[in-house]
């Protein structure tokens, strides 16, 4: 009897092993549903196929989204049907970065969703509201813009295509975005079938500012003179060229703008003076590798520390690249493109000593009886340069203002540096795309912007104009 127990017994030991090992597991499993959905309880809110979204725009009135200094950018209201609607008292002058919460999300509506939706008043005021059958009000939004700057920046760019960034390098605070064509907001669901039936290049929902592809032209400059000084650290100064308008080597040619002839020119002067034909060669000076490098180090090609949809920039170089390929890229044409909120990420990290911080366009969320939810504040994404080499290319910047294409930023109450870009995209001189990237006081950057005008000609005639605009606004000239 005692044996047949015992035999069992021993029967039962993997039983209950594997159902230990069962129960393990589940357990693991319930942990990591747990942990997950937590970690992703935005994203995962956010999903278009959460019906949970509706319930809870049922319980409560979406959050209203303010400015830096509390102008109200977006709101809900009820109209004559009781039906709840969203005003954007600002209308295109935020569409694209502010965005729109009906016929899907966009911009800061869809970045700040979760927090819109979801409310953090007390139980209290809950019930009073209960009592009145009333909702409970969303959790709203303070972002980093600043409506003057956004002001300023759509007045500027006018009836014109492009787009401009405005950013504080030191936080990496987005302070203004404008991108045209642009778009009615408060009646996007009216619009919605005309919008995206347009095959016309307007592409108004568009945000040409973090989606808009376009060769970048002379301001890739900027990236070419990072190689050289790389390539060559002790020597880079010794740098000389003769400019006669056109430069040919290994049966490939580069023409300056409108074939200017800059005669003779060192490193910095070819930069300045934006010489074709000067950095074509200095392009050719640089080896592949050291090239490629410092296209990955400056993100082209990879993924980029913003939270609004963006397009990756498009640059690269290999040992089978052609001579004539080569000096497309030096220039920044050829297959060369870049979005130009890309562009015034390379700049800020210039301004920045080299460092870039994560851009942002949210600074806190809070409930409407006035508890604060959540910050956010500036972080350190990571370093595209090192300070020497920082320091180097915004003396050349400066160099660009005081001798060179963006002289109409001279002698003003402030300093500025930057660099212009006249980008070809067609196959005939005349059509440009009008860039200009800069940042300012040049000595202790505070504010960085950028800027395409597209067909509009060269950068210095018409997006500095734009750029001393956007400065005088921030520092405050009359």
């Amino acid at each position: 009897m005692e044996e047949k127990t015992k035999k069992k017994k021993i029967r039962s030991y993997p039983i209950l092993i594997l159902s230990g090992f069962y129960v393990l597991l589940f357990t693991a499993m319930l942990v990591y549903i747990s942990v997950y959905s937590y970690d992703n309880r935005q994203e995962l809110m956010d999903n278009s196929y959460n019906t949970r979204q509706q319930i809870l725009l049922n319980q409560n009135s979406r959050g209203r989204i303010l400015s830096r200094n509390g102008d109200v950018l977006a709101y809900s209201e009820s109209d004559e049907n009781g039906r709840e609607v969203r005003i954007y008292p600002y209308g295109r002058e935020f569409a694209h970065v502010v965005g729109y919460s009906t016929n899907g999300k966009a911009g800061i509506e869809a970045l700040a969703n979760y927090y819109l939706i979801n409310t953090s008043i007390d139980l209290s005021q809950k019930v009073a509201l209960d009592t009145k059958g009333q909702k409970y009000p969303g959790d709203y939004c303070i972002t980093t813009l600043d409506v003057n700057l956004q002001e300023v920046a759509f007045d500027a760019l006018s009836a014109r295509k492009g787009a401009v960034v405005v950013t504080n390098p030191k936080t990496g605070e987005v302070l203004a975005m404008v991108s045209k064509p642009d778009f009615e907001p408060g009646t996007i669901k009216q619009d919605w079938d005309s919008l995206i039936a347009d095959t016309s290049p307007d592409a108004r929902l568009l945000n040409r500012a973090t989606q808009g592809l376009y060769p970048p032209g002379s301001t890739f400059k900027i990236v070419t003179a990072l190689a050289y000084i790389k390539e060559h650290p002790q020597d880079y100064n010794n740098y000389r060229f003769t400019c006669s308008g056109r430069f040919t080597f290994d049966g490939e040619s580069i023409s300056c703008y409108h074939g200017e002839n800059h005669g003779s020119v060192d490193f910095v002067k070819s930069f300045a003076e934006s010489c074709n034909s000067s950095f074509a060669n200095i392009g050719l000076g640089v080896s592949r590798n050291v090239f490629s490098q410092t296209l990955d180090q400056l993100l082209f090609g990879k993924e980029l520390p913003i939270d609004l949809l963006y397009s990756k920039s498009s640059a690269s170089i290999s040992e089978a690249t052609s001579v004539g390929d080569c000096m497309q890229l030096s220039i920044g044409q050829g297959a060369t493109s870049v979005t130009p909120m890309h562009m015034n990420m390379i700049t800020q990290a210039i301004a920045n000593d080299g460092q870039l911080m994560k851009p942002y366009f949210v600074s806190s969320i809070k409930s409407e009886d006035g508890k604060t939810v959540k910050t956010y504040s500036e972080s350190v994404y990571k370093r595209l340069m090192t300070a020497d080499q920082a320091r180097i290319l915004q003396s050349m910047m400066k160099e660009v203002v005081e001798q060179g294409t963006a002289s109409k930023l001279k002698g003003l109450s402030y300093t500025a540096a930057g660099k212009t870009g006249s980008a070809e995209f067609t196959n005939t001189t005349t059509d440009s795309h009008a860039w200009f990237t800069g940042f300012a006081p040049a000595e202790d950057p505070e504010v960085c912007v950028t800027i395409i005008v597209e067909n509009a000609g060269s950068g210095g005639s018409f997006a500095v104009p734009i750029a001393k605009r956007i400065f005088d606004a921030y520092f405050g000239v009359e």
